[in-house]
């Protein structure tokens, strides 16, 4: 016996007594155990500013390399001398001054063309890298995260096996800060990425109904 109701009539409500349960589309989840939190505005700002600084470091890395590609060891050389000589006049001891004199005065073709090198490869990694996770490129979190423990690498072994420098271990633990936030807002971003996959391919159709399959045997 069919249901005399149309087809359009909405359906009968329940009584007072009766509580409707939840359907799966209003059922909230809980968060999965491990999942990544979203950074706090605090280390969300720190993290920018890491990424910002890098980025200005990468340029700095560039211009320096395009200065030891067009200039000669000697014009490095009287620069340098030009730039420490009032430090020096001050404080004949300066060892920033009289380190940068020691490096430029071994200077020659060969070790230019390296550094040069060298230098723009990080600098352009660098700055693209720090722009294409600002962009939030999800995919380029990664890339920086190697990138930045390949640095780590490097410095840690010139700070244990050829020549202990402050300013080096400094650098070395700010890369580790921002390897670990850069990992940490990878997580975060990785996780509701999926969050939001998962709620469009739950989510019905404009007409508040999903489509109706066909039945066997019969003709659509």
């Amino acid at each position: 016996m069919t249901d005399p109701r149309r087809p359009d009539q909405p359906p009968a409500s329940a009584s007072p007594g009766q509580q409707q349960s939840p359907g799966p589309a209003t059922a909230t989840k809980a968060p999965a155990p491990g999942a990544a939190k979203p950074l706090s505005p605090a280390l969300d700002k720190t993290f920018k500013i890491g990424l910002v600084l890098k980025g200005l470091d990468g340029v700095l890395e560039v211009i320096g390399g395009i200065l030891l590609l067009f200039l000669t060891p000697a014009a490095i050389q009287h620069l340098v001398r030009v730039l420490t000589a009032h430090e020096l006049s001050e404080d004949p001891h300066d060892l920033i001054a009289r380190y940068l004199l020691h490096t430029t005065a071994h200077l020659h073709h060969g070790t230019t063309l390296f550094g040069a090198i060298y230098l723009l490869s990080h600098g352009i990694a660098k700055i693209v890298l720090v722009a294409l996770v600002l962009k939030d490129k999800l995919w380029a979190y990664p890339w920086l995260i190697g990138l930045l423990l390949a640095f780590i690498a490097y410095q840690l072994y010139e700070i244990t096996a050829v020549h202990f420098s402050v300013g080096l271990t400094l650098l070395t633990v700010f890369d580790a800060l921002l390897v670990w936030l850069t990992w940490r807002e990878y997580r975060a971003k990785r996780a509701h990425q999926h969050h939001a996959r998962a709620a469009a391919v739950a989510a019905p159709s404009p007409g508040g109904h999903r489509p109706a399959r066909p039945q066997p045997g019969r003709r659509t």
